[in-house]
């Protein structure tokens, strides 16, 4: 679902996943014609280090 955010509405993305400054520097990147693309690519981009990231930290408790 997140995915599908991060296509449509980029900067609703990092809300999502508690980067909300980044959000507000990605919707003013948003507003402009030339920057949705370079804003879409960013909101994969930080969702999938968010889910990567996610990852490690229930790997990482597992352990300890």
């Amino acid at each position: 679902m997140r995915l599908i955010i991060a296509l449509i509405l980029p900067w609703l993305t990092f809300f999502t996943i508690g980067r909300p400054m980044a959000g507000i520097i990605c919707l003013i990147l948003q507003l402009t014609l030339i920057g949705w693309l370079p804003a879409t690519i960013w909101a994969v981009y930080s969702l999938s280090q968010f889910k990567t990231d996610q990852k490690i930290e229930q790997a990482l408790g597992r352990r300890g």
